[in-house]
């Protein structure tokens, strides 16, 4: 049961100075300096100084570079007509040589307004083409009275046996008197590596523990799925500094965890810019803690960054991270967005570094997408690179009343390359 990702690229998927609009936003599109002679489109200049943010259309999901994807409703979707969704992840890989498209993502409880303070597990959709039908996978012959298309959850503690655990202890829902029930799973990534199937997520803030885990398939895409042995106790690494102060500081470990492979080997990248190696039996990291982190040019100041991944494409590792662009006003009475710790938000995007390796050095970031934060980037059937978005509803410009109606959707939009001389991914940019 052969597998790899088309093209033999691994992609994965899946934030301070400012300026002011009128100095850092030009109103042309990238075709207007775009030569029919020239293969590949060009780089911007870089925003400045470093740390603005550029909020150009070209950058934006469109309509003419971008869909939502038309996932099987479950029972709880129906009044909405469409799944809730955040953290959208969508991926490509070939099984038995055949093209396999895989969705994910952040779901919320029936009853919930969101993924917290708990939610029911994870969903898995497939499909033979980006185009559809988008069915959930069937976990019917696995689970008879669950769900279809859940493939793990904390309600699956009681098959739990002796030697193989399926929900950690750390991982199980619990209560409290302030908010009931809790413990959800957040971000979750699926991967097809060396013949198996793998799913990388974290449990999130209401959980006993806060974190990242990696599942392990006894099967099919569908399942059964394990806890891997590095996760039996805790998350990966190492608690992480400077957790939501509501969150006990001794449980709060570092989220975002996603699965980056090359060859025979995978690493895990956590959130706040670290890494690790598997192990060859994919049961643990080799190093368990004091993990390395990647070799960046930060923003000074550095805000909070969340969804980190790396890909490679055409020989280059590209380094993507989630951020607020903030928007707040210049000393002339100007709008001014940038990525920094203080402002009001209004667009969550992906901002990219590019490297020769994997830990780095990296070089300064860039807007890749705006609102297309917590992403991922994949190739489909055909060779063409597209990355995810889902419009976060937490607030700024998807949280206005007139457009939460269209955020936390299943986003897929249309990426460039700007080949091996700018070696940037964007946003397909309008062409005329």
């Amino acid at each position: 049961m052969p597998s790899s990702h088309l093209n033999r690229r691994t992609l994965l998927l899946g934030t301070a100075s400012t300026v002011g609009l009128a100095a850092a936003l030009s109103g042309l599109t990238w075709a207007r300096g775009f030569s029919p002679q020239q293969e590949h489109p060009p780089n911007w200049p870089g925003m400045k100084p470093y740390g603005a943010a550029d909020i150009r259309k070209d950058l934006w999901p469109r309509a003419d570079n971008s869909r939502v994807l038309a996932l099987e409703l479950r029972p709880r979707d129906e009044e909405l007509g469409r799944v809730w969704i955040r953290d959208t992840y969508v991926n490509c890989f070939v099984v038995d040589g055949k093209p396999c498209y895989v969705a994910t993502g952040t779901t919320r409880a029936t009853g919930l307004e969101s993924a917290s303070p708990w939610n029911d597990g994870i969903f898995v959709w497939v499909a033979e083409s980006l185009d559809g039908p988008w069915e959930l996978v069937d976990t019917t012959g696995l689970r008879p009275g669950a769900e279809k298309g859940k493939v793990w959850s904390p309600e699956f503690a009681g098959e739990n046996e002796p030697g193989r655990t399926v929900v950690a202890p750390w991982q199980e829902y619990w209560r409290d008197e302030e908010h009931g029930k809790r413990g959800n799973v957040w971000a979750p990534e699926v991967h097809h590596f060396r013949d198996t199937w793998y799913i990388v997520a974290c449990m999130g803030d209401h959980s006993r523990k806060v974190g990242s885990f990696m599942l392990k398939s006894e099967g099919g895409i569908e399942g059964p799925y394990r806890v891997v042995e590095g996760n039996l106790d805790k998350p990966f690494g190492d608690l992480a500094p400077r957790g939501p102060e509501w969150i006990d500081p001794k449980v709060y470990y570092h989220i975002d965890g996603g699965l980056h492979a090359e060859g025979d080997k995978a690493w895990l990248v956590l959130h706040n810019h670290l890494y690790a190696e598997f192990t060859d039996d994919m049961e643990d990291i080799v190093q368990k803690t004091k993990l390395p982190r990647f070799e960046q040019v930060a923003y000074s100041p550095e805000p909070y960054l969340e969804g980190a991944s790396v890909i490679k494409h055409e020989g280059k590792y590209y380094l993507m991270h989630a951020a607020w662009n903030k928007k707040s006003e210049n000393p002339d009475g100007g709008e001014r967005h940038a990525y920094t710790p203080g402002g009001e938000r209004y667009q969550y995007d992906a901002i990219i570094a590019v490297a020769d390796k994997f830990e780095g050095p990296y070089s300064k970031r860039w807007t890749a997408g705006v609102g297309a934060g917590h992403n991922n980037l994949f190739v489909d059937a055909d060779g063409e690179l597209w990355a995810t978005f889902f419009r976060n509803p937490v607030a700024g410009y998807w949280a206005d009343p007139a457009r939460q109606g269209d955020a936390a959707v299943a986003g897929v939009v249309r990426m460039e390359w700007t080949g091996p001389e700018g070696s940037r991914i964007y946003v397909r940019r309008r062409q005329g």
